[in-house]
């Protein structure tokens, strides 16, 4: 009984706790809904100080009146252009090319409808305002975005950075290819991963001596035996999903020479560590 009542006010607990107003991703988008208005309002207000070279006094009261009074008009829809091109519903944990191009064309259309509609209904303003509060819209927009997951990625590294010493796995690859480079992003991108790609090897000699994601490409086929020492691989992942059987075979004739454990990549590979086999 006793359990019982111990079990019975766990449940009790644990279902009169709070659940809170807002979920992380709520408080994000409020957070740049909130930032985006400053940014709406405060890019054209910089454009006509900017304009005016820096002398808030020189700014002719008609184009003051005129931005004060688009301002919220201007912040109402822009806020609603950005909500519908899914800007304050992305991932900018993972922000892309794509949502840069989001950002371009939303702030292509509220620079138009900015130019047009402060135009008719109040006053037409300098172009060096347009264009002055259009860039920096776009760029303080893009600036808080991509901050993040700048900040994400840095601190990514700083911690692969840390862990170099303690990974179990050391991996040489063999294709500085398309297919070899997704697989070193899944290979470092995977948080449970205890290998790292430390070396790369391809044929072709315009690659050699410049880097993957950090990661060199050392030479041809013919130094595998001499890296596979010098940096102590113990797996060999071969990516080249476009090799001849020949080429594959003399390949994987030269690994079999090391003591590494080889993962073969088959023509099939869909850029998906679970295919290798």
């Amino acid at each position: 009984m006793e359990d019982k009542k111990i079990t019975s006010d766990a449940v009790d607990e644990s279902c009169n706790k709070k659940k809170p107003l807002l979920e992380h991703w709520q408080l994000v988008s409020l957070f740049l809904i909130l930032y985006d208005v400053a940014v709406m309002c405060a890019s054209f207000f910089l454009a006509l100080w900017l304009r005016f070279d820096c002398r808030f006094t020189q700014i002719p009261d008609s184009y003051l009146t005129a931005w004060l009074m688009f301002a919220p008009i201007y912040a109402i829809v822009g806020v609603v252009v950005f909500w519908k091109m899914h800007l304050y519903q992305s991932l900018w944990k993972f922000a892309s090319f794509v949502e840069l191009e989001r950002l371009a064309l939303a702030s292509a259309i509220l620079g138009g409808f900015h130019i047009v509609f402060i135009t008719l209904l109040f006053a037409k303003m300098p172009i060096t305002y347009y264009f002055i509060g259009i860039s920096l819209q776009f760029l303080l927009t893009v600036f808080v975005r991509f901050s993040y997951r700048f900040v994400l990625l840095e601190k990514g590294k700083i911690a692969k950075k840390h862990q170099k010493d303690t990974v179990q796995n050391r991996v040489m690859l063999i294709g500085a290819g398309t297919a070899g480079q997704l697989l070193l992003r899944d290979i470092h991108g995977a948080d449970d991963s205890n290998s790292r790609v430390v070396c790369v090897i391809d044929d072709d000699e315009n690659k050699w001596g410049r880097y993957i994601d950090g990661v060199p490409i050392l030479g041809g086929r013919d130094v595998i035996l001499l890296n596979v020492e010098k940096y102590k691989i113990n797996k060999i992942y071969l990516a080249i999903p476009s090799a001849t059987t020949d080429q594959r075979r003399d390949i994987l004739n030269i690994c079999k020479e090391t003591d590494c454990e080889l993962k073969n990549l088959p023509s099939s590979y869909r850029f998906s560590l679970g295919n290798i086999t």
